[in-house]
């Protein structure tokens, strides 16, 4: 076992950025043309797709973050996983062939349809800010688990993987993102299965002692199962997942680009169940091995270990792994990573480029002005998001101060969309007035929850549920607006 990062990790971790890189840019022929640049040319198979899903899903904070989890708790955040089938489903059976059948490129074309310009700008502008706050956290805590790792300065980091990430992605378009991923998606599997398999072989008394103690410690528990949406049991991850889910498979252009750019619905549909149901298992064995942590150091001497449960992972990937397997892990952390970031970057400026220049600013712009305007776009966004990371750094409250944001940005746009599709006599108006009332609802609960937690005025339920109370506030308005203007 090893004892830090040797040369032959270092050699590792470059020869994959190089290589990503280049395998990104190689695809520039393939992004002359808008439809190129955006949807790949809808040449790209189901299998392909699929495996970018998941990619997508499985962030590098997520590659390190469910380790700690599990290490200091139990498996309740795989309930979350547990609820894919529940949402694929849902949007293989109708989100799916919606989008295929209505729009051309991005999500909220369709919101125009239904609605008016005004539906297609709020999704636009709120998506394009949650996707360049995604961007700036995930590269940031990305780059703060790799300088826990590697000797490199967390800036160095935060400016060579952001700047790679959004030159490839230039350059190749939508057609990297894809092939990328699927490089990506293989490489964060092997790097985690080696690394659970290593623990294992290593541990005292094999799987018979680690499967004995985890159960002892009932570290396999789901959380508790009464129906108590105040506290962070199986139902408040179980209803969260499902609303999220949905929102993902609804109006996260990520998602539906990846749908648009499949050959036919059928490999669009493949696509999703491939890569929400493979998921599953890539989350568990994530949590397997925070499982398999705590019980290789549970009698590790006091001191020894990092203070937070997050750290232990890469402490074991530093100290514990065989030189070689720890850059394959480390190049794992970059590529889901990575994967994350160049899907946000092109998908934001394809939601700029097609919903906002095109559709408001420039109606005439013909096919090479566009690609001219979304290449330019995914540079400036890729900018303004890695020096929003830089600013991240020394300040990790502005963390959470972002994902209580996040709410506020992206809170009315299931609830929108939910409301355009199940209510088929909603007005432009009555959509506007709902989405207000539930965007309201959602910046108030927040708030409560940061600054009024002890006053007795704050949101009385778990902050998972103020996602799902919103969509849901905003859904019944929207039908009891619609209802009285038709009883008038």
């Amino acid at each position: 076992m090893g004892n830090g990062i040797s040369t032959i990790d270092y050699f590792i971790i470059v020869i994959y950025l190089v290589a990503t890189t280049a395998f990104g840019t190689w695809f520039v022929k393939r992004s002359g043309d808008m439809k190129g640049f955006t949807l790949a040319g809808n040449l790209i198979p189901g299998w392909a797709i699929g495996l970018s899903l998941m990619a997508t899903y499985l962030s590098s904070i997520s590659f390190l973050a469910n380790p700690g989890k599990s290490y200091a708790s139990d498996w309740r955040p795989f309930v979350f996983s547990l609820t894919l089938p529940i949402a694929i489903w849902i949007a293989g059976k109708w989100f799916v062939p919606l989008y295929r059948n209505q729009v051309r490129t991005t999500a909220y074309e369709y919101l125009e349809q239904r609605f008016a310009l005004w539906a297609r700008l709020y999704m636009g502008a709120a998506y394009i800010l949650l996707q360049i706050g995604r961007f700036a956290v995930v590269l940031y805590l990305m780059a703060l688990a790799l300088a826990a790792l590697i000797d490199v300065d967390i800036r160095m980091l935060i400016l060579g993987v952001g700047l790679l990430t959004v030159f490839y992605t230039i350059m190749g378009g939508f057609a990297a993102v894809i092939w990328t991923d699927v490089v990506q998606a293989v490489v964060l599997f092997l790097g985690g299965l080696l690394c659970l398999i290593l623990l294992l072989v290593n541990m005292p008394g094999g799987w018979a002692h680690f499967t004995s103690v985890a159960a002892q410690q009932h570290k396999f528990a789901l959380g508790p199962m009464d129906f108590n949406l105040a506290v962070e049991g199986f139902w408040v991850i179980f209803i969260f997942g499902i609303v999220e889910n949905l929102k993902n498979f609804s109006v996260d252009q990520n998602y539906v680009q990846r749908f648009l750019s499949a050959p036919s619905e059928r490999e669009a549909q493949k696509a999703l169940w491939l890569g929400g149901m493979s998921y599953i298992p890539i989350s568990a064995l994530f949590f397997m091995i925070g499982t398999a942590l705590f019980v290789y150091y549970l009698d590790a001497p006091a001191g020894t270990l990092p203070d937070r449960a997050d750290q232990v992972f890469p402490y074991f990937i530093v100290h514990g792994l065989p030189a070689g397997i720890a850059g394959l892990v480390i190049a794992g952390v970059m590529a889901a990573g990575m994967s994350t970031l160049s899907s946000s970057l092109n998908s934001s400026a394809t939601v700029y480029t097609v919903d906002f220049f095109k559709r408001y600013l420039n109606k005439d712009a013909d096919d090479h002005t566009q690609l001219k305007m979304i290449r330019s776009a995914t540079g400036v966004i890729g900018v303004i998001a890695t020096l929003a990371s830089l600013a991240m750094i020394n300040a990790r409250t502005v963390l959470d101060v972002w994902w209580q944001m996040s709410a506020i940005f992206g809170g009315g746009m299931l609830g929108l969309f939910l409301a355009a599709v199940l209510i088929p006599k909603l007005k432009s108006r009555q959509a506007m007035t709902a989405t207000l009332a539930g965007l309201l609802f959602v910046a108030w609960a927040s708030a409560s929850k940061l600054w009024f937690e002890e006053s007795g005025w704050s949101f009385g339920l778990h902050t998972m549920m103020i996602g799902v109370v919103g969509t849901l506030l905003i859904v019944v308005t929207a039908y009891l607006l619609q209802l009285v203007s038709r009883d008038k």
